[in-house]
């Protein structure tokens, strides 16, 4: 049973999760609210990626609770998990298209996989999807023969093949030219509004982010550093937050590795007096 639009789509509850000793996400707690584009930011290597995995069951939490629509996805079973993504889409960072099918194949994948179906509803249903990413006239081509902006809409038209509640996007800027950046941000924001969906997509481009999303949420060091809308992460005054919205080369992130002083190491070479 769908739960009601006041409550978040997406919750985690004081989770934990890391790789061997590496702390990804240390005792983190956030809601994703429902029916909004929620942006996850912050440096490389913040577990970013790895909510959205974990929001999808590639990984478990060690510790605390993942709630999707009020389940919580780390003890599900295998077939409790495939019912859940039934209702989420995906799309993967540079598209993730299926090299030796066509983009209508592609897109047609999904409905095919889940559902049984007629031939001429699925039609209907690629070339819908395809139409609004602007491609229904791209159906006949094949991966290779469209551009890298065009793949990532023929991936997020797979990604909404089966009418999702939530739509989760990884990196979804990455590598595009502004023109094409500017499509797959209007797009994502157009699309989560229209088809009353969750949104949920991780970004450095800042510009574009701050554009389009409802709540933006800061990752650092395995916690939350700032979470809120996009005024609110402009205006934060921790210094790590600062250093990421204004694009400053060191702060709290430090330009140099930490090691020992410059006087100390020419010193042991011989060099400084």
């Amino acid at each position: 049973m769908t739960s009601p639009r006041s409550t978040p789509l997406v919750e985690l509850k004081n989770l934990t999760f890391g790789y061997g000793e590496r702390v990804i996400l240390d005792n983190v707690s956030m809601t994703i609210p429902r029916g909004k584009v929620t942006a996850l930011m912050g440096a490389s290597g913040g577990g970013k990626t790895t909510i959205l995995r974990l929001i999808g069951g590639q990984n478990r939490a060690q510790s605390g609770q993942l709630l999707f629509d009020g389940q919580d996805v780390t003890p599900m079973n295998q077939t409790e998990m495939y019912a859940a993504r039934r209702r989420m889409g995906m799309l993967f960072q540079f598209g993730a298209l299926f090299a030796d099918l066509s983009v209508f194949e592609n897109v047609a994948f999904p409905l095919r996989e889940h559902t049984n179906l007629p031939n001429t509803l699925i039609r209907d249903i690629v070339l819908m999807k395809l139409n609004a990413v602007g491609l229904r006239g791209a159906r006949d081509l094949m991966p290779s023969e469209v551009s890298g902006g065009m793949a990532r809409r023929i991936a997020l038209a797979r990604a909404i093949a089966l009418d999702p509640e939530l739509v989760m996007y990884d990196e979804p800027f990455s590598g595009l030219d502004p023109i094409s950046l500017g499509i797959a941000a209007r797009l994502i924001r157009e699309l989560n509004d229209t088809m009353g969906l969750t949104s949920i997509f991780v970004s450095h481009e800042l510009e574009q982010t701050l554009a389009i999303a409802d709540h933006v949420i800061i990752l650092a060091n395995g916690k939350i550093a700032v979470q809120g809308t996009p005024e609110t992460v402009r205006q934060s005054t921790d210094p790590l937050v600062h250093q990421y919205v204004n694009a400053l080369p060191d702060g709290p992130v430090r330009f140099h590795y930490p090691g020992p002083s410059i006087t100390e190491d020419f010193a042991s070479l011989g060099v400084a007096k």
